[in-house]
């Protein structure tokens, strides 16, 4: 173990909140661990972690008061959460309970550590602790994503056995883990896009001709859903506008659900308002049609067919160009001709700083693989890349994207 002096946690000040899990009995030992890191660590607990750990255990390991309750019954001395958030470094929550979890999500400032969470200036950092049917439900991976989505950094908990006697995921990762982790989050550099705001298009608008059938395209979101995780790991927070698609959200990312072009580009204008840029890949319809059948459409005898008629939609990318002002805007030209002489009508038509180009002729490239081929044109000039995988691309776009906004 390093030394207290070398420790990169030597003199931080770590604000431990405690909540009611059978894993608080480990804060004990990542209290211990804390101040042999040389740490400054004031414990804050709920009134249920009590029945897990005493008081006078933290007390002694951490050397100060612990505190639960807003004020001292005593003498009537006021627990400052706003004081507790301007001195922590981080606040980090070990054990947290999906209900804490679910309060810190929706805002609810109950008891002393919830309000000094909402208060708090300093990163924050959970370990969750749970059975493992609570933490796979999906309203805790919601909020989760949701926390993370804003800044909050997960541990994430460890499998095996629990206090349910079940075998499986929601062990509270151990006080070592905890422990690297604060250490890791101290050293590591300045993420480059930290304090941004980007929003991101991804996969296929969905257009109802009647309630059984729909006009759609083959995108499957993949490139969309990687630049949105190289962007939420270079430190942004990600807002995805997501067509439907079977594939996960990234970490730390906030996904919005849409199926219809309409949808998307009232989503996408919305997010855009308060961002500091936008990447438009989705593979939005450009018609819909201009009567939905309110019941399914049968066959009929005719050998002439049917006429289905289409309308215009929103140029999305061409109503956010107009209104982006000093802000940074991505588009996407997938084509298969004149691909060049497209890329370059887009970039000035759209108001786009770059372009991300490719051509469905390329071989690896286009929808549903995991490879791709693009070029990037801006008014400067091209730059063409090889064929890599689609989280490769994704990280040479947020890479630009980075440089851009550095100038």
């Amino acid at each position: 173990m390093a030394s207290e002096k070398s420790s990169p946690l030597a003199g931080r000040h770590i604000l431990l909140g405690i909540t009611g899990s059978i894993a608080a009995y480990k804060a004990a030992m990542l209290c211990r661990l804390l101040k042999r890191e040389g740490a400054e660590v004031q414990v804050v607990m709920t009134a249920l972690a009590k029945q897990f750990i005493t008081p006078l255990t933290m007390a002694t390991l951490s050397r100060r008061p612990i505190l639960v309750e807003f004020f001292d019954p005593e003498n009537g001395a006021w627990n400052s959460h706003v004081s507790l958030g301007e001195w922590a470094d981080c606040y980090l929550i070990a054990p947290a309970t999906a209900n804490t979890l679910a309060k810190m999500a929706q805002g609810v400032a109950d008891n002393l550590l919830l309000t000094t969470y909402l208060s708090a200036r300093c990163p924050v950092m959970v370990a969750p602790a749970m059975d493992l049917d609570m933490y796979a439900h999906y309203t805790t991976q919601r909020n989760l994503a949701e926390l993370a989505a804003h800044g909050v950094s997960i541990v994430e908990p460890g499998s095996g056995e629990l206090a349910s006697g079940l075998e499986g995921k929601g062990r509270m990762a151990e006080p070592e883990e905890i422990v690297e982790a604060l250490k890791t989050h101290f050293t590591e550099k300045k993420k480059p896009l930290t304090g941004r705001h980007f929003v991101v298009t991804a996969g296929a608008t969905i257009e109802p001709i009647d309630p059984v059938r729909y006009i759609t395209n083959h995108s499957s979101g993949k490139m969309g859903y990687a630049i949105a995780d190289e962007l939420a790991r270079a430190g942004a927070r990600v807002t995805l506008v997501s067509g439907r698609t079977a594939l996960a959200t990234p970490v730390g990312v906030e996904r919005v659900d849409v199926l219809t072009a309409e949808e998307m580009y009232q989503a996408a204008k919305q997010a855009f308002a308060e961002a500091d840029g936008a990447v438009m890949c989705a593979a939005v319809a450009d018609y819909t049609p201009m009567e939905v059948a309110t019941s399914k459409i049968k066959k009929t005898d005719e050998e002439e067919g049917m006429t289905l008629r289409l309308k215009r939609t929103k140029d999305i990318a061409a109503e956010l160009g107009a209104a982006k002002g000093e802000r940074l805007l991505v588009g996407f030209a997938l084509e298969t001709d004149n691909e060049q002489a497209h890329a370059e009508q887009k970039l000035v038509k759209k108001n786009f700083d770059f372009v991300v180009l490719n051509s469905l002729r390329d071989a690896g490239a286009g929808f549903r693989g995991d490879t791709n081929k693009v070029t990037f044109v801006d008014c400067k000039g091209q730059e063409a890349l090889p064929l890599m995988s689609k989280q490769e691309v994704a990280r040479r776009i947020v890479e630009k994207i980075a440089s851009l906004l550095a100038k």
